[in-house]
Order: structure tokens, then C-alpha cells, then sequence
């Protein structure tokens, strides 16, 4: 399968691609993964520098993030959608719910994928065929893994705060202190 997606990118004549994300090592990650993949990858961590990118030079992909500190990922999709309507885009979210994916496919984004997303779905995703879903993946993230990567990203939005951590994920401090001190799972 990887052959194949990798044959696919090959035939493509624009590889440009806009990585918006606001997690500065998952961005990096990611736009390595994407290079390696054979786009040719403009990573941005801001709405404002988005939309500036996508003023100069529309890309023929996008992966934004929804949530970002100066506003929301859906107003780059838009953007990017009104400069080039072929352009395809995919939302990344850590905080999926029914109502964000709808207004992310109203503005435009052809798939909503929940954060951490591997770099081949990501690929699977912004290459899929019209009216087709993209397969499942070959090795997801067991549930618990997804669990530890959010616990860990709310732990790090709250500056490494254990307490506020815990109010705002809703779990017993002691319990949240336990989770932090093992190991991440496979």
C-alpha cells in the first residue's frame, strides 16, 4: 500500500502542501514524514502566517490544525479554497466531536482525522478518492496509546501543571500523577 501512495505522489504535478499546526514537535514530525512522502512542505504554526502563505502561493494540499491560539484552522481551509477549489485539505484535531467535523467539511476539508495522526493516514487521506473512504490503517494507536497522547497534550497545554491538569481532564490528581509516571503505551 505504501508503494502504491508513494506511486501516486510521484504522478502528481503539484506536490505543494501547507502544514498548520501549533505543536511546534509534532509540526516538525510531520512535515519531515510528508518531505519523505515527496511533497514539498510549507510548515506555519499560526493562522495569520497561513493565510499569508496561502495569499502568496495557494498550495495544492492542506493539513491544518483546528484549534490554534490566534483562531481557528477552518479559516486557512477557507482561504485556501477560495485562492485554488481544487485544493484538498484535511482537518487535525485532539478534540474531535461530531459538530467540529460538519463545520469542517462545510468549509471545505475533505477528511477530519484526530490528533496524533500518522503521517500515512495523513497521505491516505489528502489522496483519496472522491466519494471513496481511505482504507483503515495497517497499524492504528490502541486506545490506549490515544488516551496517554491526549492526557499528555492537555498536560503540556497546562504548562505541565498536574492539578490544573486533572480539573480539566476530570480525573483525581493522584490517578492523573500515576498515568504520568508510566511509560507510554504501544
Amino acid at each position: 500500500m505504501a508503494d502504491a501512495v508513494s506511486e501516486t505522489i510521484a504522478n502528481l504535478a503539484d506536490k505543494t502542501l501547507i502544514l498548520l499546526d501549533d505543536d511546534a514537535p509534532f509540526r516538525q514530525r510531520l512535515a519531515r514524514a510528508l518531505e519523505a512522502r515527496g511533497f514539498q512542505v510549507t510548515a506555519v504554526e499560526s493562522v495569520a502566517e497561513a493565510l499569508t502563505a496561502i495569499a502568496a502561493s495557494p498550495p495544492a494540499f492542506g493539513v491544518m490544525d483546528m484549534r490554534l491560539e490566534d483562531g481557528n484552522g477552518l479559516k486557512a481551509v477557507e482561504a485556501l479554497h477560495a485562492k485554488r477549489p481544487d485544493a484538498r485539505a484535511i482537518m487535525l484535531t485532539g478534540y474531535g466531536n461530531i459538530a467540529t467535523a460538519v463545520a469542517a467539511v462545510k468549509s471545505g476539508a475533505i477528511d477530519y482525522l484526530s490528533k496524533p495522526a500518522d503521517a500515512d493516514d495523513v497521505v491516505k487521506a489528502l489522496l483519496a478518492i472522491e466519494d471513496h473512504s481511505p482504507a483503515p490503517p495497517e497499524n492504528p494507536m490502541s486506545a490506549d496509546r490515544v488516551r496517554w497522547e491526549h492526557i499528555q497534550r492537555v498536560y503540556t497545554l497546562c504548562g505541565q501543571n498536574v492539578s490544573e491538569t486533572a480539573r480539566r481532564l476530570n480525573m483525581h490528581r493522584r490517578t492523573l500523577q500515576r498515568i504520568l509516571a508510566k511509560r507510554a503505551p504501544k
